[in-house]
């Protein structure tokens, strides 16, 4: 036999290598090649060569049915299955499977004979014995894919008498052959499961809850064959007293048996349909789940137990699972969701989801099932807070019927908290606290309201307006109402009034509730596009709340504002409801200026009920703008000549916007971005250039400068103590610089001393001398009266010094406070230029972005030792690399400024290669790649200037190939003048010794441009030898090595000058190699191995070529 396996695992090639042979005794010199490579092809891994290999041994054998090929195949297959390799056995049981399909002549006993025979288990070695067993076993699993062995009665009993001798050999087969044995069993005709029943199933109820395999067989034939059965063992109650136990312990089995796979075993499935066929699903749940599988804690056994709660659900009425909800099996797993909270730990949550997710979306005729369910789990809470959580996924699929009362539930809740109908728990950490606040009725329902508001939000995000949007009204009016009023007397005009709390609503209850409902402002405001026809009246979200607001204002009987608007507060919002009046009259004469004042004028506006006296300055201000902008636009037009200064609306909005981004709300912020979203297609350049004025670093240290005025002492003062502070900066760390003060104190103090000061003291001193009458050169003492006067003298001195001392160090950190909120005003500037880049990425005015971005990384990274220019430093990197540079969608129309790019691609390039940093280097590099893209991608005819430059460079053109010469010509992008700009870079890099590029710059070059690659080619070539330093040299290697490669840069050359580029580099390379001498440098050790892998790569490329 080891011989034959031997012979079985030499490819047809390896056979006809190893010499002849004194015997063919299997038949090998008879087949073609082809048709031994079939076997080969097989019991590869790839699926797609398995498959089509079987195909085609097929139609071979089709072509052949009765010549020698077809004993062969099904003697090579058949010794397949028995194969050292595990994973080629399964390709060659499908592959007999599927001969054994299409040739219904072969009889499947004899199949079955042959495999018993080429691998008996009474005859195989001990250590043969596995892959014998796999062997017969795949051998009976390819007679059942074939679909005969179901209407074969005699090779159905071979094989089940097969499968049962292998379940004897559980050490190496585990369950397999019980599982194959089912798998038969319950695809068989019921008449022939007759037959087989007495075969597979002991009459004795001991064997058949002894196993789970057994009780599985019985299950089956309870439900196939319950007559045959009750012949079989008489009448069986399986849920009997004295049966209840057996059952848990056989399930505890199944439980550990598929611990590693993680499933449900079938026989639990099976028992829970008979329970529900037989009405006895109570006592089953009862006693053999809550009081039998949990009762000690078995981890196997409770997940058994979830998995078999989450496939139940689509088995149970709405009473039946209502009881499944509230037992102690639903509380057992809220606490695993609680305190499975380290990684290391099993979370079965995503895994109930599944389960939930697909049985609400299997359900979508049932509503009433549908909100049963997810009530259910709503309702498992950990001291008042729900296990699931607030953006619980699976609601999506809840129909709209079920979603409405889901919603109604979830406000029912939050008004009147029913603690009684949750299904609460405590963990054994909190049964421990002693803390009687912790187990009190106001801190769980405390945690059930703050969860219910975030779900009804959470709700909202996920819904389509156009099918709930009655649904997202209720929700807004729902969450805006208890924010910010009470009711004082309930009317039926306003339905909220009669809404009636159980729990009294806390002030932070409230102050949730309000973040909440702004939040929803947001979404409703940016995710929500609304269409004319999808809204009342034709008003967006943010108008139809701002109504519902005044309604509210207006019924002072009804309801009454939790903190009552001052007069200029009623005012303000009165003229903001005047002026939003007056802005809908004029929404048709123009609407994009209209739409965007009105926007911003709605959120200030709402905002009013959470910050009243911020948005009441706010809304004043704006109104302001919008009479400027709006209201004088007939006088404006009358008289154009009286002042032709006036500022478009955009940039009047956009100064309102700065002014709003100058204050630190998070919620302005928002809203802020939000309008600007509306209006940053209208930008103009000088509106865009009010915002890069504010991000300007030289004007940001211009400003820095001139915050405070002094006079020209106490600047210089300031300018030295600068300069010492600076340098003790450098030499200390951030935690030295905030330990303690008393040490600045002694550094100001032992630091150069004011000539001023040095002068008053040398002044006070002669004073305190000739006071005391010394004239003469001996060291006479100073009397009391005279040491009096100028102790006193001295004292004053110092406290002055002391005093400017002070008054310095008060105004240093002045300026570092301002400065510090200058640079968070930065970044939230920083969002203007993120809506525009992502909302706007085709605007030409994106181009003006690059190079105030660039200043500000470049000045980041010099200075980037405090928190906020750090944020700054991320922010605009963030902006400036993923929304801008790697965006799919760029500026598609360049216009007239195409000698404006090219001049900004030479300045970028240089500019790249004098940083002093690489990585900053980088920053301005990839910027000229972008432009280099915009270029490529516009498909303007070229300028005059272009034409003229081109016949200026006409001496310096060759023959390109037609097709990349036509593609280049329909570009804006002009080979001519790109080549020399980064031609001189690239040779700096190859000769200068510090050079900030690096080569991953230029092969990112190469790949995205060949035909630029193309013509900077030579340069590189000219530094592969000569007198360049071997570091460079290894360098030109490299990038030669990295570009020859690229297939788009063999396009870009015709078969000569391809030819000519191959002998070129070939000869500096030998040229290198003729100069090898003993490496003394690592430099020199690099340059030797860079010459040989281009080398390799050169003949592998030479191989290759057709």
């Amino acid at each position: 036999m080891e011989s034959e396996n031997v012979a079985e695992a030499m490819s047809p090639g390896e056979a006809t290598k190893s010499g002849p042979r004194p015997a063919d005794r299997h038949g090998l010199l008879k087949h073609s090649r082809e048709f031994l490579d079939f076997f080969w092809d097989i019991a590869k891994p790839e699926q797609e060569t398995r498959l089509e290999a079987t195909e085609k041994l097929l139609e071979y054998l089709r072509a052949r049915p009765e010549g020698s090929e077809m004993q062969y195949a099904l003697k090579r297959l058949i010794t397949g299955l028995g194969m050292g390799r595990e994973t080629a056995r399964p390709c060659y049981s499908m592959a007999l499977a599927q001969l054994l399909q299409s040739f219904e002549d072969i009889p499947l006993c004899s199949i079955l004979q042959q495999i018993q025979e080429k691998h008996d288990l009474q005859k195989v070695k001990k250590a043969m014995m596995r892959p014998a067993l796999f062997a017969n076993l795949f051998g009976v699993l390819a007679l059942f894919q074939s679909g005969r062995l179901v209407k074969d009665s005699e090779a159905l009993m071979k094989s089940v008498k097969l499968l049962q001798v292998l379940a004897q050999h559980y050490n190496h087969l585990h369950e397999q052959p019980h599982k194959a044995l089912v798998d038969i069993l319950s695809e068989v005709p019921d008449t022939m499961l007759q037959k087989v029943l007495p075969r597979v199933l002991k009459a004795d109820l001991n064997s058949v809850l002894g196993t789970p395999e057994h009780l599985e067989i019985f299950l089956l034939a309870q439900q196939k064959v319950p007559a045959k059965l009750k012949q079989l063992m008489g009448p069986v109650n399986l849920f009997s007293d004295e049966n209840i136990p057996r059952l848990v312990n056989v399930l505890k089995m199944a439980a550990t048996s598929v611990k590693k796979e993680r499933r449900l075993p079938a026989v639990a499935l099976d028992l829970l349909r008979l329970a529900l066929q037989e009405n006895k699903f109570l006592r089953f749940w009862k006693e053999v789940v809550e009081q039998g599988l949990l009762k000690k804690q078995f981890w196997p056994a409770s997940y058994l137990c979830f998995r078999l709660l989450g496939a139940s659900l689509p088995l149970l009425s709405k009473e039946q699972l209502q009881l499944v909800m509230r037992g102690d099996l639903i509380r057992h797993y809220g606490e695993h969701m609680v305190t499975a909270k380290f990684p290391s730990q099993f979370k079965f949550a995503p895994e109930m989801n599944e389960y939930v997710g697909t049985f609400l979306e299997g359900s979508q005729d049932d509503p009433e099932r549908q909100l049963a369910v997810v009530v259910a789990f709503t309702s498992v809470t950990n001291q008042g807070l729900p296990i699931v959580p607030t953006f619980w996924r699976v609601v999506r699929f809840l129909s709209g019927p079920a979603l409405k009362g889901y919603v109604a539930w979830l406000r029912d809740m939050f008004l009147q908290p029913d603690l009684d109908a949750l299904v609460d728990f405590s963990t054994g950490n909190q049964k421990k606290a002693q803390d009687a606040s912790l187990h009190g009725p106001e801190r769980a329902v405390f945690r059930l309201r703050k969860w219910i508001i975030l779900r009804l939000v959470s709700i909202v995000d996920s819904l389509h307006l156009e099918k709930e949007e009655a649904l997202i009204e209720e929700v807004a009016r729902f969450c805006f109402f208890h924010s910010f009023f009470e009711t004082k007397k309930p009317t039926s005009q306003i339905p909220e009034t009669e809404q009636r709390f159980s729990f009294p609503l806390e002030g932070r209850v409230r102050e949730v509730v309000g973040n909440a409902f702004f939040s929803l402002l947001q979404t409703l405001s940016t995710q929500f596009k609304q269409m004319p026809e999808q809204t009342q009246d034709r008003q967006p979200w943010t108008y139809r709340l701002v109504q519902f607001a005044d309604m509210l204002l207006n019924h002072s009987r009804n309801v009454a504002p939790l903190t009552p608007f001052t007069t200029q507060q009623r005012q303000a919002w009165d003229r903001m409801l005047q002026t939003l009046k007056e802005l809908e009259a004029r929404s048709s004469e123009a609407k994009a200026k209209v739409t965007a004042f009105q926007h911003l004028l709605l959120l200030v506006g709402i905002h009013l009920f959470k910050s009243p006296t911020e948005s009441c300055d706010l809304l004043g201000d704006i109104q302001t703008c919008i009479k400027k902008s709006l209201g004088e636009k007939t006088r404006r037009t009358r008289s154009k000549a009286a002042n032709p200064q006036e500022p478009p609306w955009v940039e009047v909005l956009v100064e309102v916007l700065l002014a709003l981004l100058a204050q630190p709300s998070h919620l302005i912020r928002q809203v802020a971005r939000s309008v600007f979203s509306h209006i940053c297609s209208h930008l103009t350049p000088r509106a865009l250039q009010l915002i890069l004025d504010v991000l300007n670093p030289e004007q940001s240290q211009d400003e820095d400068d001139n915050v405070v005025i002094m006079d020209d002492s106490k600047k210089q003062l300031e300018d030295e103590e600068d300069k010492s502070s600076e340098g003790e900066n450098n030499k200390n760390s951030e935690s030295e610089e905030e330990s303690t003060e008393e040490e600045s104190d002694e550094e100001d103090r032992d630091g150069d001393v004011d000539p001023g000061f040095r002068e008053q003291l040398m002044a006070v001193l002669q004073a305190g001398k000739a006071l005391g009458g010394a004239g003469d050169d001996e060291d006479d003492e100073l009397d009391d009266e005279a040491m009096m006067a100028l102790d006193q003298n001295l004292a004053g001195l110092f406290a002055e010094q002391k005093l400017r001392i002070q008054a310095r160090k008060d105004e240093k950190n002045k300026l570092q406070k301002e400065k510090a909120l200058r640079r968070d005003f930065q970044i939230r500037v920083l969002d203007l230029i993120e809506v525009l880049v992502t909302k706007q990425p085709e605007n030409p005015l994106v181009l003006e972005l690059l190079e105030p971005l660039l200043n500000i990384i470049r000045r980041s990274m010099r200075t980037s030792s405090t928190k906020q220019e750090q944020d700054l430093l991320h922010k605009t990197a963030r902006i400036f690399t993923h929304h801008l540079c790697r965006s799919r969608h760029y500026c598609r129309d360049v216009g007239n400024s195409l000698e404006t790019l090219y001049a900004q691609v030479e300045r970028l390039v240089q500019q790249a290669s004098h940083q002093a940093d690489s990585s900053v280097s980088l920053y301005y590099f990839n910027a000229s790649l972008y432009l280099l893209r915009v270029l490529k991608g516009n498909t303007a005819e070229k300028s005059t200037h272009q034409t003229q430059k081109k016949e200026k460079a006409g001496a310096n053109t060759s023959t390109k190939p037609k097709g990349p010469e036509v593609a280049q010509a329909a570009s804006c992008l002009d080979l001519n003048l790109v080549t020399p700009i980064y031609s001189s870079t690239l040779s700096s890099f190859l000769t200068k010794r510090n050079s900030p590029l690096t080569v991953p710059m230029f092969l990112s070059l190469f790949s995205r441009h060949p035909m630029l690659c193309k013509n900077l080619l030579p340069v590189v070539i000219q530094h592969v030898t000569g007198q360049t330093r071997p570091r460079h040299q290894a360098q030109a290697c490299l990038l030669l090595q990295k570009a020859l490669p690229v297939r788009e840069l063999r396009l870009c050359f015709e078969d000569p000058e391809w030819e000519q580029l191959i002998g070129q580099i070939l000869a500096k390379v030998t040229e290198n190699f003729q100069a090898l001498g003993e490496a003394q440098t690592k430099s020199e050790q690099l340059k030797e191995r860079s010459s040989l892998e281009l080398l390799n790569t050169v003949l592998r490329i030479v191989h290759h070529e057709p």
